[in-house]
């Protein structure tokens, strides 16, 4: 078996999703989706990361209750684009909700509604800053002071650097200047 592995059979390319959740600085909630080929490896390594920059992993659900999965697409506010004429075509098509930003507005749908109404906003002739499926945070934590912004940054930066990681939800409200997303 080890022999087949390391020729790069076909069974060697196993690769599994795996979502961890745990809790950051500051009782920032985090969902970290992977995917791996050694499950042991990333439960390893994303483990080692609460423990050093957060306050530790929990079990599966421990999180994930406190976070909706919907369609987000965001659209650059431009000074051609009408507002009110972007919000109909938007709830018209399916929409749940339409948030307008100061210099974006955001369209957030239910997961089954996502590409309905990313197509009827195409076909209105809108472009996309994004458009993903993506885990929203029905609550936020207010993380103000210089220290804790500093601790859930190098948490964030540090679990995205790993290789297996694929996606880093949290539910921390961070000043925009200080933010890296």
């Amino acid at each position: 078996r080890s022999i087949k592995k390391a020729a790069g059979s076909a069974d060697a390319d196993n690769y599994e999703s795996i979502t961890y959740e745990g809790y950051g600085p500051c009782g920032v909630a985090f969902i970290v989706d992977t995917l791996t080929d050694n499950r042991n490896r990333t439960a390893s390594d994303v483990r080692h990361l609460f423990d050093k920059f957060g306050n530790g992993m929990g079990n599966s659900g421990c999180v994930s209750w406190m976070f909706d999965k919907k369609g987000v697409i965001v659209i650059e506010r431009g000074l051609e684009t009408d507002e009110d004429e972007l919000m109909m075509t938007a709830l018209d098509a399916g929409a749940e909700d339409f948030v307008p930003q100061e210099d974006v507005f955001e369209v957030y749908t239910a997961p089954e509604d996502f590409s309905a109404v990313r197509e009827a906003l195409e076909t209105a002739g809108y472009s996309f800053v994004s458009a993903e499926i993506d885990m929203v945070p029905q609550n936020t934590v207010a993380v103000t002071d210089e220290e804790s912004i500093a601790k859930v940054n190098r948490l964030i930066d540090n679990l995205e650097d790993n290789d297996d990681v694929q996606n880093v939800y949290h539910n921390a409200d961070m000043p925009e200047e200080e933010e890296e997303d």
